[in-house]
C-alpha cells in the first residue's frame, strides 16, 4: 500500500475519555525489485526493423516512494538492444527492449544479457532477470490483442469454474508462425491459484471461490505468443462485486459491571465498535438496543457506540439487566449480528431496617427467673451484604424523657428480648424501650421500635385485713343486744389483696366460732350477720375467726379475729378489755378448773354412792321406827321426795354469773330465792333455821369440757 495506517482506539477509565490514534509507517528500503520471472526468452527474426519493441515484465519493488525501483538498465552494455521504461496514461508501469540496430543471424544468432532494475533507496537495491535472445528468420508479424486492457466485473460468490472472461489476440502471419497461445506471464499474490486460462481459447476461469474481503481486484498479464515465437502482452483487470456474506461484528472495548445502584443517568456501561467487511450498502450498519427503559445507546466516534444509563437504578427491584445490542447491515436481506451484555447491580446502603411490626408487646410473670426470654424483635433489609447484616440494641433515651428499664436486654444479633432481674408487679406493672436495628453500612441505616414489657401478675401476695385490726393491740368485742334478730349486721371484715385480676377476688368463709350456727359471713361483702336470733342460752361471750381467700392459683389466705358479747343491756358494759396476756392467763385458770372440776366430780361420786349406801339404812331403820328426819345428811332425798309428794311448792334456784374478759373464773352465790322450809318441816325433824341445806347436782366430765376458747360456758357451769 502506498500509504500504511495503523489505528486504534485509546481509552481511560473512570472517567471513561475515548481517543482514536493513527500511526503512519514510513517505508525504509528492504526490499530489493524483483523479475517475475527469472529468464526471458525471445525469438526475434532477423528482419526486425530498429526501433522494434518487445515488452518486458516490469519488475516489482514493495517499497513506496523514492525506494522503488527509479530505473532499469543492461548490463553487459549492448549495442543492439536498450532500455525503455516508464508510465502509460492509466497509470500502469511498462518496460521494453528497443531494437537499435539490424539484426544479422549469420554474424550472431544468439545473444544474452541481463535487465537491471534498480530502486532509489540508500544504498540502492536492485534485482536482475536474464534476457536470451534467439534470432530467427522470415516471422515478421507479432501477435496483436484487441484491447490493450481487459477488465471484468464478477461476484464474489460465484461457483468455481466460472467463465470470468476471455482475451483475444490476431496475428497476420500464416501458418505456423500464424499460430497464437495463450499463457499468464506474471503471477501476482494468489494469481495463479485463483484463475486459470485456457491456452488455445483465452477463457480466464475461477479456480476457487473469491473473497471481496481478501482482496477486491485481481490484475493479471495475459500474453499471446505465436508460432514463430512472437509474443504481446495485455493486462486483464478482475474486480470483484461484493455480496452480503458477512454479518456485522461487535468488538467490546469497554465494560463496567457491576454498576452501582446509585449510579448517575448517563454513566458509560460498555464502549463497543462495530464493523462490517462487506461494502457499500452490505457494510453499513446500525444498532438498537432491546430494552430502553434504563439503558440507551449513544454514538461516539464514527462506528463506536457507547451504552449508558438513561434512568436511576434500584438494585432491590432489579439485580441484574440482561440487556441485549442487535447490529443490522443494510444488505438484502440484511444479516445482523447480537451482543449480550450482562449488567450486575452492585448494592448501595440505601435502605434502612424495617422491622415485621409497628410496636412490639411483650408479657413476663412476676417473679421471673433472672435472663428469661420474653420475645424477640425481628426487622429486614432491603439491601445485601453487609449493607443487610443487622445490629439489635437499647436506644439510649433521650434526656428529656424518663429513664428506661435496665432490666431489659436484647440480643445484638438475633434480636431476642431478655429480662435480667425478678419484676415485681406491684411496683412496676409495665415498661417500654426503644430498641434499634442498624445495618453495617458505610454510613449505617438504623430504625427504632418501641418494645413494651407488661408483668403479669402472679399471686405471691395473701390477703391483708384492715378491719378488724391484727395487731397487738387489745381488740374491741362487737356488741350484739340479746333481741336481735337473724341477718342482724355484727361487724364486717375489710381485707385487701395486693394482686390484681382474679388473684385479687376475696371470699370470706367462717373458719371457726364458739356457735358456728348462730353466725354467717357474706362470702363476697365480709360482712358478719346473725344466722338466727339470740337465745338465754347462748354464750355472753362469742369468739369467731373469719378466713379471707383470695382467688389465685393455688390461693392464699388470711384469718381475722373478732369477739361479740350478746348483752341485755349496753349500760352493763362495764369490764375492761382483754389483752392476750389475760387470755392466756385465763385460758391457763380455764384448764385448772377443769382438772380440779374433774377431781370433784370424782370426789363427789365416791361420796354420793357411799351417801345412798348410808341413806338406804338409815330409811330402813326410820321405816322401822315409824318417822322420817331431814337432816343435812338427807336433804337432797327428802326434798326430792317432798317435791315429788308436793309438799315443797317451789325449786331452788341459783344465779350464777361469769365475768366477762375477767382474770379468773369465779361463783358467785346469791341468797337463795325461794323461802326456807316451813318450821314444821324442821319441827318434823329435823334441821334448825341455821341448818338449811342447798341442794347439789352431780356434774361429769362431759358436762364441763371447756369450749374452744378454753373457757366454761355458762349452761356448761349448770
Amino acid at each position: 500500500s502506498a500509504t500504511c495506517l495503523l489505528p486504534f482506539e485509546l481509552l481511560l477509565n473512570d472517567p471513561l475519555q475515548f481517543f482514536r490514534v493513527e500511526v503512519s509507517l514510513e517505508d525504509i528500503n528492504d526490499h530489493s525489485p524483483v523479475f517475475p520471472e527469472e529468464r526471458i526468452s525471445f525469438e526475434i527474426p532477423e528482419t526486425s526493423d530498429p526501433g522494434s519493441r518487445f515488452p518486458l515484465e516490469v519488475a516489482r519493488d514493495l517499497d513506496v516512494g523514492s525506494n522503488s525501483i527509479q530505473t532499469y538498465h543492461i548490463t553487459p552494455e549492448n549495442e543492439y538492444f536498450s532500455v525503455s521504461y516508464g508510465s502509460r496514461s492509466n497509470g500502469d508501469k511498462y518496460i521494453e527492449l528497443v531494437l537499435e540496430k539490424p539484426l544479422d543471424r549469420e554474424e550472431q544468432a544468439e545473444m544474452d544479457f541481463s535487465v537491471i532494475a534498480e530502486d532509489g533507496g540508500s544504498p540502492p537495491r536492485s534485482g536482475s532477470t536474464q534476457v536470451h535472445i534467439l534470432i530467427l528468420d522470415v516471422n515478421d508479424n507479432s501477435p496483436v490483442f484487441t484491447q490493450e486492457r481487459y477488465t471484468a466485473q464478477i461476484f464474489e460468490n460465484m461457483p468455481e469454474g466460472s467463465v470470468v472472461l476471455s482475451v483475444l489476440a490476431s496475428d497476420q502471419d500464416a501458418g505456423v508462425n500464424g499460430d497464437i497461445s495463450y499463457q499468464f506471464s506474471q503471477a501476482i499474490d494468489q494469481t495463479n491459484s485463483v484463475f486459470e486460462i485456457d491456452p488455445r481459447s483465452g477463457e480466464i476461469k475461477l479456480t476457487k471461490p473469491l473473497d471481496f474481503e481478501a482482496a477486491d481486484t485481481h490484475e493479471l498479464s495475459v500474453r499471446a505468443r505465436d508460432g514463430g515465437g512472437l509474443s504481446a502482452i495485455c493486462k486483464v483487470l478482475v474486480k470483484v462485486v461484493d455480496v452480503n456474506d458477512n454479518a456485522p461484528e461487535l468488538v467490546v472495548s469497554s465494560f463496567s459491571s457491576p454498576l452501582p445502584e446509585n449510579s448517575v443517568p448517563g454513566t458509560v456501561v460498555a464502549l463497543f465498535s462495530v464493523r462490517d467487511r462487506d461494502s457499500g450498502a452490505n457494510g453499513k450498519i446500525s444498532c438498537a438496543l432491546e430494552d430502553q427503559l434504563f439503558f440507551s445507546l449513544r454514538p461516539a466516534y464514527k462506528n463506536y457506540y457507547e451504552l449508558v444509563t438513561v434512568s436511576a437504578l434500584d438494585r432491590e427491584e432489579t439485580a441484574q439487566y440482561i440487556l441485549i445490542v442487535t447490529a443490522a447491515d443494510a444488505g438484502s436481506p440484511p444479516l445482523t449480528a447480537t451482543q449480550t451484555f450482562t449488567v450486575d447491580i452492585s448494592d448501595v446502603n440505601d435502605n434502612a431496617p424495617v422491622f415485621n411490626q409497628t410496636s412490639y408487646t411483650m408479657y413476663v410473670r412476676e417473679n421471673n427467673v433472672p435472663s428469661v426470654l420474653v420475645g424477640a424483635v425481628s426487622a429486614a433489609d432491603a439491601d445485601v451484604g453487609l449493607n443487610a447484616k443487622l445490629t439489635y440494641s437499647l436506644s439510649p433515651v433521650q434526656p428529656a424523657e424518663k429513664p428506661s428499664c435496665s432490666c431489659i436486654s436484647v440480643n445484638s444479633e438475633n434480636g431476642h428480648v431478655f429480662v435480667l432481674r425478678p419484676l415485681d408487679y406491684e411496683h412496676m406493672r409495665r415498661t417500654e424501650v426503644i430498641v434499634s436495628a442498624s445495618d453495617s453500612g458505610s454510613p449505617p441505616l438504623r430504625a427504632n421500635v418501641t418494645v413494651h414489657l407488661v408483668v403479669v401478675d402472679e399471686n405471691d401476695n395473701a390477703p391483708v385485713v384492715l378491719y378488724p385490726a391484727q395487731d397487738s393491740s387489745p381488740a374491741s368485742s362487737e356488741l350484739v343486744p340479746m333481741s336481735a334478730e337473724a341477718g342482724y349486721l355484727i361487724t364486717k371484715v375489710v381485707a385487701v389483696d395486693a394482686d390484681s385480676g382474679q388473684n385479687s377476688w376475696l371470699s370470706y368463709h367462717l373458719l371457726r366460732a364458739s356457735d358456728p350456727g348462730l353466725f354467717a359471713v357474706g362470702a363476697q361483702s365480709g360482712e358478719v350477720r346473725l344466722r338466727r336470733p339470740v337465745t338465754d342460752r347462748d354464750s355472753v361471750k362469742q369468739k369467731l375467726i373469719v378466713l379471707v381467700r383470695d382467688n389465685g392459683q393455688p390461693p392464699l389466705s388470711a384469718t381475722a379475729a373478732l369477739s361479740a358479747l350478746l348483752l341485755k343491756d349496753f349500760s352493763d358494759v362495764r369490764q375492761p378489755l382483754s389483752s392476750p396476756a389475760t387470755e392466756d392467763e385465763g385460758g391457763s385458770l380455764t384448764t385448772y378448773l377443769i382438772i380440779s372440776l374433774v377431781f370433784v366430780s370424782l370426789l363427789f361420786l365416791i361420796s354420793t354412792v357411799a351417801f345412798v349406801a348410808r341413806k338406804v339404812c338409815k330409811k330402813r331403820k326410820e321405816l322401822k321406827a315409824g318417822h322420817v328426819l331431814y337432816g343435812a345428811d338427807n336433804l337432797q332425798s327428802g326434798l326430792a321426795d317432798a317435791a315429788a309428794a308436793g309438799t315443797l311448792p317451789h325449786a331452788h334456784c341459783y344465779e350464777i354469773s361469769l365475768t366477762t374478759g375477767s382474770g379468773n373464773s369465779e361463783f358467785k352465790f346469791l341468797k337463795p330465792i325461794l323461802p326456807s322450809l316451813p318450821p314444821q318441816h324442821s319441827a318434823m325433824g329435823g334441821a334448825t333455821e341455821d341448818e338449811q341445806v342447798f341442794p347439789c347436782v352431780p356434774v361429769t366430765t362431759e358436762d364441763v369440757t371447756p369450749n374452744n376458747a378454753g373457757t366454761l360456758s355458762a349452761e356448761q357451769f349448770n
